[in-house]
């Protein structure tokens, strides 16, 4: 069983924010294999599908951003699924937009969400696919981070989702090395 996890805060006002890329990645893929992430437990929005003979279940945690540790932790205590089987996607301010990155594991860079996955599961070694959103260094990071995409943006973004989609298609029949090995 693999448990993939979106980064994003809930709420309307959020939805097109540079912070909510993680939700977006995962939405996106949830409808490329007609799933729909509906379900709800624990402060999470969820679903669940088999790819080829792997049972997937997809995350979006309800809490915000900063505290989505404690959602992730409760799926994994509840679905006992280890830290080898999940990945975090998440956005990241220091890759140009558009650039995905995959570690095995590392510090948190600063996201606040991926601090606090990283108290909660008590490692830093996890699985991340990292999307980059740049850093405009004129705006404050907080208003940055939580700013719409712009139109460019949203383009490069769309370009970039078939990528995603391979991506995550091949965490559930790649080794880790190898799927980095293959997309980094």
């Amino acid at each position: 069983m693999k448990l993939i996890v979106g980064i994003g805060n809930p709420g309307k006002e959020y939805k097109n924010t540079r912070h909510n890329i993680g939700f977006n990645i995962l939405d996106n893929y949830a409808s490329f294999h007609s799933v729909k992430i509906t379900k709800e437990k624990y402060n999470g929005l969820y679903a669940d599908f088999v790819l080829n003979g792997e049972k997937i279940i997809l995350l979006k945690p309800l809490s915000y951003v900063n505290l989505s540790g404690i959602v992730v932790k409760k799926y994994m205590d509840y679905f006992k699924i280890s830290v080898e089987d999940v990945l975090i996607i998440s956005d990241d301010l220091d890759l140009d937009f558009g650039k995905i990155r995959l570690r095995l594991s590392g510090s948190s860079g600063g996201h606040n969400g991926l601090k606090n996955i990283e108290e909660n599961l008590g490692t830093k070694n996890y699985k991340r696919m990292k999307f980059g959103i740049s850093n405009n260094k004129n705006i404050d990071t907080k208003d940055y981070v939580l700013g719409s995409l712009s139109f460019d943006e949203v383009k490069k973004f769309n370009e970039i989702l078939p990528v995603t989609i391979k991506i995550l298609d091949d965490f559930v029949v790649l080794s880790f090395v190898n799927l980095m090995n293959k997309y980094n």
